[in-house]
């Protein structure tokens, strides 16, 4: 079997990194797999396209940025000469992409976006038009499915999928409460308003007259490069640059959660996110906002949900935190190989024309 994984560009977010994970996954059993992309490389995500030569995957991806039809073209001549069986489209605007091409090749549409994509009147119509050239459509939440429904309408083929951790590298490990290090909070998480940087930073200043030598680090990819500098420009209002660092983003994500005491996601909205699973698997204790998509993990030891809208009662939760020890916590039904598996079974159902239930 031939898989084709289309993103929109290689970078290091959720949606990528899990088609990386994916088409080693399905290299190793054999499969012929291809990640091809719309926009060109971020050099950062190049460590990662290193790891997928090195599976057997192959990696199209365009030199430089092209409009519209220079895309479609591309697409379209990266299709043809990989003669996939099946086509992947990781997030709604390559999905257009793929579907919009005059192609037999099966295409399964996933849904990462952390926000309603459907709320726009542009992708609502386009996605009217477009439903039926998808042979099935993968949300990554219960949340996805239902935005989908309320605003497109119920698809033959509809599943949930959830995205999985990789307990080989986000382990268990105490190590950071024995380090003799600051005690560290990290966030990390695209820079964009709905991931709140801001509130990160404004709860930080409150933490620091409780804990006067903690520091904080944000990484993450500068997809609004005008909400990051809105971001330093708090810190140096605040007076707190010295205890802050606003970084970009990190291959070796496991290290840094290992190395940090406390981690924190207050997003406004989330699918499912990468992020929050690998920090989950790591056992650091987690301050999150209160949203639906956290809600599985409540309960979970070292876990507090809270409205971190509150600021004050944000930065309390994160001391709070910075007393807790690391726990260990069972993520049976979250993993990459659960995830995985669910794609290869896809894979081999809409490559064979057989239909797959909805859920």
């Amino acid at each position: 079997m031939r898989v084709l994984h289309l993103v929109l560009a290689p970078r290091l977010s959720g949606a990528e990194v899990l088609a990386k994970d994916l088409a080693i996954d399905q290299s190793a059993e054999g499969m012929a797999v291809c990640v091809a992309s719309l926009l060109p490389v971020h050099a950062e995500f190049l460590p990662l396209q290193d790891e997928l030569q090195r599976h057997g995957v192959q990696c199209w991806f365009p030199s430089r940025r092209r409009r519209l039809t220079g895309k479609l073209w591309n697409l379209f001549f990266t299709v043809r000469r990989f003669k996939p069986d099946v086509i992947f489209a990781h997030a709604t605007i390559p999905s257009f992409y793929a579907r919009a091409l005059p192609l037999r090749v099966p295409v399964v549409y996933v849904m990462h976006s952390a926000t309603n994509d459907f709320e726009r009147p542009l992708f609502r119509r386009v996605e009217h038009i477009l439903s039926g050239r998808a042979r099935v459509v993968i949300s990554v939440s219960q949340q996805g499915m239902t935005d989908y429904v309320q605003a497109i309408g119920p698809h033959p083929a509809m599943t949930v999928v959830p995205n999985g951790v990789d307990l080989g590298r986000f382990a268990f490990t105490d190590g950071a409460g024995h380090s003799g290090r600051a005690p560290q909070v990290v966030q990390i998480g695209r820079y964009a308003s709905v991931k709140n940087q801001l509130l990160t930073v404004r709860a930080f200043g409150q933490v620091l007259e409780q804990v006067a030598d903690a520091r904080l680090v944000l990484y993450g990819v500068v997809e609004d490069p005008e909400y990051q500098r809105t971001v330093i420009g708090l810190v140096q209002e605040l007076g707190i640059a010295h205890r802050v660092v606003v970084a970009g983003p990190r291959t070796d994500v496991a290290s840094v959660l290992s190395e940090s005491n406390v981690f924190v996601m207050p997003s406004r909205s989330e699918a499912h996110s990468v992020a929050f699973l690998e920090a989950l698997a790591s056992g650091i204790p987690i301050v999150a906002s209160r949203i639906p998509s956290f809600a599985f993990a409540n309960g979970f030891p070292g876990v507090q949900l809270v409205d971190t809208d509150d600021v004050p009662c944000y930065a309390d939760a994160v001391v709070a935190a910075l007393g807790q020890a690391r726990a260990q916590r069972s993520l049976a039904g979250l993993t990459l190989r659960d995830t995985a598996a669910r794609y290869r079974a896809i894979a081999h159902q809409v490559s064979s024309h057989l239909a797959v239930p909805a859920r």
